[in-house]
């Protein structure tokens, strides 16, 4: 009988044993192989908002344009600084497009920058503390937004990941990666 019971004993185990048990057994194991999770860069659709105002400006110009310019040669300038606000739109488009990539893996982001001189810094996905996203009116409709995340990283404390296509998914892919990367290291999310 005192056989039996010690056996019982020694088989149930308290809640927070196991916890320890499966947090061990987790460091105990080889680390998971990094794999790439989610890529991206900035949107064209992000800019609907500035293409929009872009061409709103341009019909006002051209209205009142038609009503006070009979001069050709103002008509000349006037197009010229059109072209010149649509030129300088499409090169802000280029210029994100070329300049800035992100990498979500499993285990770590990846933010690159820079179109001649290419600066890639990294963050360990369990050092994010805080994710975030916002959308205005025409960045929901559009269904792009910006990404913020706060890091215990020391060079990089706080990381803007603008125009992101469907934000909502996105945030949430790096908040998931963060919290099951700390689950398998075994650090409580709040107690960091």
């Amino acid at each position: 009988m005192g056989q039996d019971y010690d056996d019982r004993a020694a088989e149930e185990t308290r809640p927070a044993d196991k916890l320890r048990g499966g947090a061990k057994a987790a460091a105990d194991q080889p680390d998971d192989a990094e794999r790439e999770l989610w890529q991206g860069g900035f949107s064209p659709r992000a800019m609907i908002g500035t293409w929009i105002g872009t061409a709103l400006l341009t019909i006002a110009a051209l209205a009142v344009a038609a009503v006070f310019l009979r001069d050709g040669t103002w008509w000349l300038v006037l197009l010229g600084a059109i072209v010149l606000i649509w030129a300088v739109q499409i090169g802000r488009l280029v210029y994100r497009r070329l300049n800035i990539h992100y990498r979500l893996t499993n285990q770590r982001f990846f933010h690159e920058h820079g179109i001649l001189r290419r600066v890639t810094d990294r963050i360990e996905v369990i050092d994010m503390d805080d994710i975030t996203f916002e959308q205005g009116v025409i960045e929901r409709m559009a269904g792009v937004g910006n990404i913020r995340i706060a890091s215990s990283d020391a060079t990089d404390p706080e990381i803007w990941l603008r125009g992101i296509d469907d934000v909502r998914r996105v945030a949430g892919l790096i908040d998931d990666a963060r919290r099951k990367e700390r689950m398998r290291r075994g650090l409580h999310i709040e107690a960091i």
